[in-house]
């Protein structure tokens, strides 16, 4: 199958969402469509690299990672979509389910750019599609994270995008015709002009660094994933992020392939580390579940652009961790919506004993906690370890030291808010608002269960698809 169906079948399916008239009927296209959509990501992943539109779209290993990661995320979102939709019949569900699937498509579109103008479109149109799902609870502090979400990252694409001109601008000062195009850029890149493609690269890390959410940059992401629903701080943790990701993934392998690694290298360490060290701080004492998890993505979006700074075995760690942390980052949105459905709030001053009023979603959202703090045997832990693994073998020992530090920290300040929620007795007066439900609780088991396998034994597809990724991105027949 043509790899443009990757993009193209999900906007069909917007087109259906958005004509079907019914919001308790519209919701079950979700499934359909996402269980349509990641049958036709396995059978393409499993092929070989393809080129179409002129080497403008490119499936590539690196592309099949993130696209893999994101249809299976989407696909369990999508089965616990009907039942939370149904949940909250009293809001309109059109722009709702139609802005997820064009989320998906968007995201397919951007991992498979070879022309760095098509990719920023493509994270662009995740922003104005995930925007008014933000919206969804239609409060004032849903609006104000709304605005901020779109000023704060609007200001990033804009600068993304004088990224995007310096770096064709570098390849016409070092005497050839500017490109856009990936593939030539880095058969270009020795001659790239160095001056202009250092400023486009801090530019560009700039400009997508705040799409990914990496300190100091981050603000819009404590507001939008506290305000948003789980659903869609789930994609946008595990999805939106993971496709700015990519676009810093490729602009390294173009300072790597013109021999500039020993600038860009460091500058996405102290990234990585800075964005750890703010989430350390600012998780600890954080009372709001959600705005806990927006630190947590914080925190391990710094974790990946560490690994792609340090390279070699860190860099396949971080693929590995890209697919770990948004399956994970799927439990914990989850089962927190749950939870803040089921006690009408998200702060540990209301939500506490939760293993006592909602059991399943509870339970969850702790093997969650435990899984995305990196503790044995779930897939976080394996993935964190290799990156620690090739921190040490780069013989990075001061980076080494501060990463460990810095997970400790994190677990510390995460686990207060978790144990405090979970455990104990609810408040006395307060009443249950939602019980756990098995339309609720059965895909976030689904997920969890991918993240234990992930744990426990890496398919040998899934194990040569990354380092055949890794591989491709440092330039490794």
């Amino acid at each position: 199958m043509n790899p443009l169906s990757l993009i193209l079948l999900p906007v069909l399916w917007v087109a259906v969402a958005l004509l079907i008239p019914s919001n308790r009927w519209r919701p079950l296209v979700l499934p359909l469509a996402a269980a349509m959509h990641l049958g036709n990501v396995l059978l393409q992943v499993s092929g070989d690299t393809q080129a179409i539109a002129g080497g403008w779209l490119v499936l590539d290993p690196l592309a099949k990672v993130v696209i893999l990661s994101v249809a299976l995320l989407f696909q369990f979102c999508a089965l616990y979509a009907p039942g939370y939709l149904r949940v909250r019949h009293d809001r309109p569900n059109r722009i709702f389910c139609g802005g997820l699937l064009n989320m998906v498509a968007m995201l397919s579109l951007a991992a498979m750019a070879h022309h760095l103008g098509l990719m920023w479109v493509a994270l662009e149109a995740t922003t104005l599609a995930s925007a008014p799902m933000i919206y969804f609870n239609q409060t004032p502090r849903a609006l104000e994270a709304t605005w901020k979400y779109l000023l704060i990252c609007s200001v990033g694409i804009a600068l993304a995008l004088f990224g995007s001109f310096f770096l064709a601008y570098a390849a016409l000062k070092g005497g050839h015709t500017p490109t856009l195009l990936f593939d030539d850029l880095v058969a270009k890149a020795h001659l790239l002009s160095v001056p202009w493609l250092h400023a486009a690269f801090v530019t560009l890390l700039v400009g997508y660094g705040t799409k990914m959410g990496l300190a100091p940059m981050h603000t819009w992401k404590p507001d939008a994933y506290g305000e948003a629903p789980g659903i869609v701080g789930a994609m946008l943790a595990g999805g939106v992020t993971s496709g700015a990701f990519v676009a810093i993934l490729r602009f390294t392998t173009i300072m790597r392939a013109a021999g500039q690694q020993s600038f860009a290298g460091p500058i996405l360490v102290a990234m990585g580390l800075l964005s750890m060290a703010f989430a350390a701080v600012f998780m600890v004492r954080q009372k709001d579940l959600k705005r806990m998890l927006a630190w947590s993505s914080v925190e391990h979006m710094g974790l990946l652009v560490l690994g792609a700074g340090i390279g070699g075995l860190a860099l396949y760690g971080a693929l590995l961790h890209l697919i770990n942390n948004a399956l994970t980052k799927g439990v914990l949105f989850l089962s927190s919506g749950n939870i803040h459905r089921a006690y009408g709030s998200k702060s540990t001053d209301q939500v506490t004993g939760a293993l006592a009023r909602v059991p399943w979603s509870a339970g969850l959202f702790l093997a969650g906690f435990i899984a995305i703090t990196g503790s044995p045997p779930f897939g976080p832990f394996l993935s964190e370890f290799t990156i620690v693994r090739g921190v040490f073998t780069a013989e990075s020992y001061v980076v080494a030291g501060l990463l460990l530090l810095l997970l400790l920290v994190v677990f510390m300040g995460m686990g207060k808010t978790v144990l405090t929620a979970v455990q104990g007795a609810p408040p006395p007066g307060s009443l249950i608002v939602h019980a756990d439900s098995p339309w609720l609780v059965l895909p976030i088991v689904g997920l969890l269960g991918l993240v234990l396998l992930l744990g426990l034994y890496i398919p040998p597809p899934l194990a040569e698809l990354l380092q055949k990724a890794a591989a491709y991105l440092e330039g490794t027949p």
